[in-house]
């Protein structure tokens, strides 16, 4: 195999321009099916909850969810979408072991939601992103490789197939493709993957969990050059984090610069992004609308939702997540470039709970703007996942803030909530971290600083009381940073006798 030489980003962005598109797959958080009762609980044991409907057993025929449908509609109002007042369910035709229909029920030329628009900031600057449709179809099981060293088909022994998930409601958002956006390219596929989970959690449809594959997205990336068509996009599937959105993007853009340098041509195809690498490796041939047969659903009625019905849905939606983060930003008292730093890192859901828990947004954004937000760089998992939840970083605040922990110390105590040793009191007592506050207790550390400093202590008789500082930094050594701060600078100034 030729190795082709990569360029790096700036170069290839150089040269070509990106255009991106973005297919999102939204699990529905219905009790059952969308075809048949059986429950949906996530993490049940594989193939227990399955009948006849969900398996396609001879005989066995489908009824619609309607809260399904419902939440769909709601989906598409809230992106900005026309709803249609008459479409159908078609069957997708295609095998894999995790189709136990060897069809998918879906929608193909009758989405129940069209032509919409989602609005995305980026340094400032909004990009209107256009929704091509939302549709609503069934999920597929899901199948476990085993043997292989990577998870996947290559190199597996065997493979297990788990129908649990078959049949689950999921919601497909498929954009326009999104052009002129160079350089931005993968924020902008970053930024708008984030926003609309923002949006479809406030409708309270799906948890929107991306760790659990219930919200899922596949990243279209085509390039060319300056004035030429539009290139050959590749798709690749299932992306399950918004930072590998991002670094997804950026990995097609310079292996197809480096393709496209070398002489070579992009093939439509899907591929496999991988979390280690940050790279893209060639899964299969991509299939087009003929290859998969499309024809309407025999089995179900056609679905036609009253005017008056959607009306009312549309003036049920919930505060839009932009109108609340305005909102929000106001409250907290941070300038606009503050909050896009909060809403790019992920943070305005947990820094909004942790106050909710009973910390200042002051000190709610410190935490995990700060200390949280480099851990979860470094580990590179989303903020979300550092460790750490709003409830426990509003107890940690509260130590702080009752001077039981000064910052240092608190910073050692979040070092053992992330490591799963329970709550701040918990880890505070069983580290002995809390801070000594008890001038008895801090006497004799103070007449040690004294009596090892004379020249200081002579200054500080002088009156020059700021180079007291320098007897509570040795005070603060000595008693491993547990000592309170202010508490020793008051003892100091009492021990030499002057007025503080």
């Amino acid at each position: 195999m030729t190795t082709i030489a990569l360029p790096s980003f700036s170069d290839a962005l150089g040269r070509y321009e990106p255009v991106i598109g973005l297919e999102t797959h939204v699990e529905l958080g219905t009790r059952t099916k969308m075809f048949c009762g059986c429950p949906t609980t996530f993490g049940a044991e594989p193939n227990t909850q399955v009948c006849p409907v969900c398996l396609a057993l001879p005989g066995a025929l489908p009824v619609a969810n309607r809260l399904g449908i419902e939440a769909t509609i709601r989906i598409g109002l809230a992106l900005n979408c026309s709803i249609a007042t008459w479409c159908r369910m078609a069957r997708k035709n295609y095998f894999y072991p995790d189709m136990p229909k060897n069809f998918q029920t879906s929608q193909y030329d009758e989405p129940l939601c069209t032509d919409g628009w989602v609005d995305v900031e980026i340094d400032g600057e909004t990009v209107r992103i256009g929704i091509e449709r939302v549709h609503l179809e069934e999920d597929t099981g899901k199948t476990l490789h085993v043997g292989g060293a990577t998870g996947r088909i290559h190199g597996a022994t065997e493979s297990l197939v788990d129908y649990n998930r078959a049949g689950i409601p999921l919601v497909e958002i498929v954009t326009k493709p999104v052009p002129g956006i160079g350089a931005r390219a993968p924020e902008v596929a970053r930024a708008y993957v984030t926003e609309l989970r923002d949006i479809i959690r406030s409708l309270g449809v799906s948890d929107v969990r991306m760790e659990q594959g219930s919200l899922r997205c596949d990243v279209n990336t085509s390039l060319n050059r300056p004035g030429e068509e539009w290139g050959t996009r590749t798709e690749t599937k299932n992306v399950n984090s918004l930072r590998s959105v991002e670094r997804a993007v950026r990995s097609e853009i310079i292996r197809q610069a480096g393709v496209l340098d070398s002489g070579g041509t992009i093939t439509q195809e899907t591929r496999h992004f991988h979390e280690d690498t940050g790279d893209t490796t060639s899964g299969r041939s991509k299939e087009t609308a003929t290859d998969y047969r499309y024809f309407p659903e025999p089995d179900l009625v056609p679905i036609a939702p009253d005017p008056a019905w959607v009306a009312e849905l549309k003036a049920a939606l919930p505060e839009k997540p932009s109108v609340r983060r305005a909102r929000l930003r106001e409250d907290w008292g941070i300038a606009e470039l503050e909050m896009q730093a909060v809403v790019n890192a992920g943070a305005v859901d947990l820094i909004a709970e942790t106050i909710a828990a009973g910390a200042t947004p002051a000190g709610a954004r410190k935490w995990w703007m700060g200390e949280l937000a480099r851990r979860a760089n470094e580990t590179g998992v989303e903020l979300s996942a550092v460790g750490a939840t709003p409830a426990q970083v509003a107890q940690l605040q509260a130590l702080v803030d009752d001077g039981k922990l000064n910052d240092k110390l608190a910073r050692t105590v979040l070092e053992g909530v992330v490591a799963g040793e329970g709550d701040p009191a918990a880890v505070m007592t069983a580290r002995g971290l809390e801070v000594v506050s008890d001038t008895g207790a801090l006497t004799a550390a103070v007449d040690e600083a004294i009596a090892a400093n004379p020249d200081v202590a002579a200054k500080i008789r002088d009156g020059k009381v700021a180079a007291a500082g320098a007897l509570v930094g040795a005070v603060m050594k000595t008693t491993r940073g547990q000592a309170d701060a202010k508490t020793v600078r008051e003892l100091i100034l009492a021990r030499l006798g002057v007025e503080g």
